[in-house]
């Protein structure tokens, strides 16, 4: 049986399927002029209410055409050797917090010479954080790694910048309240034994005195005692290497933490004060009068 729509289907097949000259001409627009088309034709969208529209999604074409932002630049972090506060206090951070040691530019120095002794330093960064005794690395800072390793006529389980030793670690992280053994973490423990020590006070005067390297030798195997020599028969750095060390790094941790002002510099008085140059001047640095607001 014939229908209406049959009839309908064979008109559109038996016409030709080229497009039609207005279609053609379009075709043929620049694509600036194509957006300007194509937002003609775009449906009216629906009113959210009586006075608002919709807004419309931007076309993906239009959004090809604007100049792509330049990616922001990421600040990589401050090693922590670099990092230290001025006119800190020891103290809890929070009502019933952990204890925590401020890390002033003479704390932070001791630190950074401790790393200098103990072969942790790697040029500052926070590398040094995850030596094990031996010069390995160990693989996670979620705890101390406690494994033993032999390196030479010696063997340690110490690990991290400040070569803490399993139970000396256990002893400080339980004291502090520590988690994990991150760089905040050992810095914190380091401070703590440096005081267990009776040396704090002395670390704080901004002096690396020979009394300073001989209260840390029992704690420190290469720092030297009076007479020159390691605590504990092990290799020692010399006083001399380790003063160096420490009096050039607080120099550099004293200049970050409190930068130069740049000097203020004051204009030559004008004589004489009543003449007219003086006056011009005087009006220059004033500057020009606020326009009258009317009221």
């Amino acid at each position: 049986m014939f229908s209406a729509f049959d009839g309908l289907t064979a008109q559109i097949s038996s016409k030709s399927m080229a497009p039609s000259s207005a279609a053609r001409s379009l075709f043929s627009l620049p694509v600036a002029s194509l957006l300007g088309v194509s937002a003609l034709l775009a449906p009216v969208p629906a009113l959210a209410d009586a006075g608002q529209s919709k807004p419309q999604a931007a076309n993906a074409e239009t959004l090809s055409l604007l100049p792509a932002l330049p990616p922001v630049p990421r600040q990589p972090a401050a090693p922590r050797s670099r990092l230290a506060m001025l006119d800190a206090s020891d103290g809890q951070i929070t009502p019933g917090g952990p204890f925590r040691y401020a890390i002033t530019p003479e704390r932070r120095a001791l630190l950074n010479t401790i790393r200098f002794a103990e072969g942790t330093w790697a040029r500052g960064e926070d590398l040094g954080y995850r030596v094990m005794f031996g010069g390995g690395l160990m693989g996670g800072m979620d705890r101390h790694p406690n494994r033993v390793i032999y390196s030479g006529r010696y063997a340690s389980a110490a690990a991290g910048a400040y070569q803490f030793m399993p139970f000396t670690w256990t002893m400080a992280s339980q004291k502090l309240g520590l988690a994990g053994f991150g760089p905040h973490v050992q810095d914190q423990a380091a401070i703590f034994l440096i005081q267990r020590r009776g040396a704090l006070a002395l670390a704080d005067r901004g002096e690396f005195t020979p009394e300073l390297a001989a209260k840390l030798a029992p704690e420190w195997a290469s720092f030297p005692t009076l007479a020159g020599y390691s605590y504990y028969g092990q290799p020692v750095k010399r006083y001399a290497a380790l003063k160096a060390f420490y009096e050039q790094s607080l120099a550099q941790l004293k200049t970050l933490a409190d930068p130069p002002q740049e000097p203020v510099v004051e204009l030559p008085t004008c004589e004489p004060v009543q003449s007219l140059r003086c006056r011009l001047e005087a009006l220059d640095r004033i500057g020009p009068k606020p326009k009258s607001l009317g009221i």
